[in-house]
């Protein structure tokens, strides 16, 4: 799960960056609106937190000139100001959701949660696939009833195709998510990682097939006659 953090002050983003890592979310973070807006071109994010008062360019030009671009990523507005007015022209803008400075973190990991589920269209915080049971709070795998081990990236692989059941995940949108913007994203490590998962699942009734041309997907199989 690929989080891109906006935020013009230091000490607070290292303090989200720290914490959001902590939960297994890969953090990208920026410190001002005109990286923000260039970066936002090219890369691709589950989720992304936007302060107001950014240099070079505020948060508002930020988030208004994405939705213009078409694009859908939900957004977690973060300001000083908590008036109704502020509050209702963020939303207004194009904003998923909105948090006033300061916040407790718990109530921001369970808002990140919210609006990933949301934009996955993921009603029920239990996602259940034959024997593969994914909680989207704690972010935990059991298969057949049992805990599935998996590595970071493991796992994050098969979030991604987890919240997006019954699609194709391109290769390169499952390798973006894995990686974060300082690392060099290897599109062919994400066929190890199919591999490993493939092996983990065998025996059950999910698989992962992988369909010429459009990515990898999760498959219910059925044994037996």
């Amino acid at each position: 799960m690929r989080i891109l953090l906006v935020e013009d002050n230091e000490t607070l983003a290292d303090w989200l960056r720290r914490t959001l890592r902590k939960e297994r979310y890969i953090v990208d973070w920026v410190g001002c609106g005109g990286d923000a807006d260039f970066i936002l071109r090219y890369e691709t994010y589950d989720l992304i937190i936007l302060d107001l008062a950014l240099p070079k360019m505020g948060g508002r030009d930020v988030l208004r000139r994405m939705r213009e671009r078409g694009n859908r990523t939900p957004v977690l507005v973060l300001t000083a100001d908590n008036s109704l007015r502020s509050r209702v022209n963020e939303l207004d803008q194009g904003a998923d959701d909105y948090m006033a400075k300061p916040f407790e973190v718990e109530e921001l990991e369970a808002r990140i949660r919210v609006l990933v589920r949301r934009s996955s269209q993921v009603v029920n915080p239990v996602i259940v696939f034959g024997e593969l049971q994914y909680n989207t709070n704690t972010r935990e795998y059991l298969l057949g009833g049992e805990p599935l081990s998996l590595t970071p990236r493991e796992r994050s692989s098969l979030e991604v195709l987890t919240m997006k059941i019954g699609t194709a995940v391109p290769k390169q949108a499952i390798a973006q998510s894995l990686f974060s913007i300082d690392e060099e994203v290897s599109v062919d490590a994400v066929e190890i990682y199919m591999h490993r998962l493939r092996k983990k699942l065998q025996g059950s009734d999910v698989t992962i097939v992988h369909l010429r041309g459009l990515g990898y997907l999760l498959r219910q199989v059925h044994h037996g006659p």
